[in-house]
C-alpha cells in the first residue's frame, strides 16, 4: 500500500475544491428552499438551515476528518466488522422502541435526541467491505459467493423497508466494484442478470409501476400520482437561463411536493437557472472525474475499489435525482449528495468524502 507518511502527499486539491464547491452549493440551495417550511412549522426562517449545519455539516465535518486520518489498512481489516454493524442498524430499524416512521416508511432510527437512517451508512460500508473481498487473497468463487451474500443481505432489509431506490444505486455500485475488481466475466453476467431480474420483480408493485408509467407518459394524472414531475419541470422550465433569483422560487411555496428533500433540485434550477446547473452539475462530474482518476493512480486495489465505489455511489445518485426531476428517469425519492436536506446522508457523504481525500494523500503524484 501506498503510504502517505512516505510520499509526503497532499489531499488531492481538485477534489478538495470539488467538495467544497458541493457543499456550498448545497447551503446555498437550503437557505432559500427550506424558508417556506421553517415558517409553516410555526419556527425560524432559518430553523431547517441550522438544523442541517448542527446535526448534518459540524458532525459530517469532524467524522470526516477522522476518517481521513485513519491509516487505509484500518478500513480494510475491519470491512466485515463495519458491514456487520451497518446490517444490525438495519435490523434494528424494526424494533418498534427505536424504529421512527415518515411518510408511510419506517426506515429511520429513533435515538431521543437524533434519528438517522441506517441505508446512508449501509452504502458506505457495503463498499468498504465488498472492496476488502474482492481485494484479498481468496479464490474468484469465494470472493463471488461472499458478494452474492452480502447483497442478499441488503436487498432483504430493503426491501422490507420499501426502499427500492437505495437497492438500486447499492446494486448498481457493488456491481461496477465487482466488475472493476477483475473478476471472471461470467461471474459478472450472473451478478448483473440477478440484479435485473430483482428490479423487474419489484418494479411490479402498483406504486411503482404507477412511477414508472408517469415515466413513460409526464401526461399521466398530472393531479394525482404525476403532480410532482409536473410541477418539477415547471420550476426547472421557470428558470431560465440565469433563473428568477436565489429566494424568488414560486414552486417552494406548496406547490411543488418535497421541496425541501427529493425535488430540491428543481427549486434550485428555478432559482439560479441554467448557470446556477451547470456549476452544480460540473462539479459533480469534477468529484467523479477525479476519484476515478484516484483509482487508476493508487497500487493498493482496496483503496481503488474504494475509490471507485465512492465516485460511482455519488455520481450515480446524483444522476438518479436530476434525472428524476428532469423526467429522464422514474421518481425514486433518492436524495441529491450533499443538496438535499436530511443529516443522515450528508454525514456520511462527508465520511465517504474523508475517506477518498484519505486515499488522493496516498496517491503517488496525486
Amino acid at each position: 500500500m501506498a503510504n502517505r507518511a512516505k510520499n509526503n502527499t497532499r489531499p488531492n486539491i481538485t477534489l478538495a475544491i470539488a467538495i467544497s464547491v458541493l457543499v456550498f452549493l448545497g447551503f446555498l440551495a437550503l437557505a432559500t428552499a427550506t424558508t417556506p417550511a421553517s415558517i409553516k412549522a410555526g419556527a425560524s426562517p432559518s430553523y431547517y438551515l441550522f438544523h442541517q449545519v448542527l446535526y448534518g455539516l459540524l458532525p459530517g465535518l469532524l467524522l470526516g476528518f477522522i476518517a481521513f486520518k485513519i491509516p487505509l489498512r484500518f478500513y480494510k481489516e475491519k470491512g466485515l466488522i463495519i458491514f456487520v454493524i451497518a446490517f444490525i442498524l438495519m435490523v434494528a430499524v424494526f424494533i418498534p422502541a427505536f424504529s421512527k416512521t415518515e411518510g408511510g416508511a419506517t426506515r429511520w432510527l429513533n435515538l431521543g435526541y437524533l434519528s438517522f437512517q441506517p441505508s446512508e451508512f449501509l452504502k458506505l460500508a457495503t463498499i468498504i467491505y465488498l472492496a476488502a473481498i474482492l481485494s484479498s487473497n481468496r479464490p474468484n468463487k469465494k470472493k463471488f459467493v461472499a458478494f452474492l451474500f452480502a447483497l442478499a443481505l441488503i436487498a432483504v432489509s430493503l426491501i422490507l423497508q420499501s426502499n427500492l431506490s437505495t437497492l438500486v444505486i447499492i446494486s448498481a455500485v457493488a456491481g461496477i466494484v465487482f466488475f472493476c475488481a477483475s473478476t471472471p466475466w461470467i461471474y459478472n453476467i450472473g451478478v448483473w442478470a440477478a440484479g435485473l431480474l430483482l428490479f423487474a420483480v419489484l418494479a411490479l408493485e402498483p406504486y411503482r409501476f404507477k412511477r414508472i408509467s408517469v415515466f413513460l407518459n409526464s401526461a399521466t394524472d398530472p393531479l394525482g400520482i404525476g403532480y410532482q414531475l409536473k410541477q418539477a419541470l415547471i420550476a426547472i422550465g421557470s428558470g431560465g437561463l440565469i433563473g428568477s433569483g436565489l429566494g424568488f422560487s414560486s414552486q417552494k411555496f406548496g406547490f411543488l411536493p418535497e421541496s425541501t428533500s427529493d425535488s430540491i433540485f428543481a427549486i434550485y434550477a428555478e432559482e439560479t437557472g441554467f448557470i446556477g446547473c451547470f456549476f452544480l452539475i460540473a462539479a459533480f462530474v469534477v468529484f467523479a472525474a477525479t476519484a476515478f482518476f484516484l483509482a487508476r493512480k493508487v497500487t493498493d486495489n482496496f483503496s481503488k475499489l474504494v475509490a471507485i465505489g465512492i465516485g460511482s455511489w455519488i455520481s450515480i445518485q446524483a444522476f438518479v435525482n436530476i434525472g428524476a426531476m428532469t423526467g429522464l428517469l422514474p421518481l425514486s425519492g433518492t436524495p441529491l449528495p450533499f443538496i438535499t436536506y436530511g443529516s443522515s446522508h450528508l454525514v456520511f457523504e462527508l465520511i465517504a468524502c474523508g475517506i477518498l481525500l484519505n486515499i488522493s494523500a496516498s496517491a503517488k503524484d496525486a
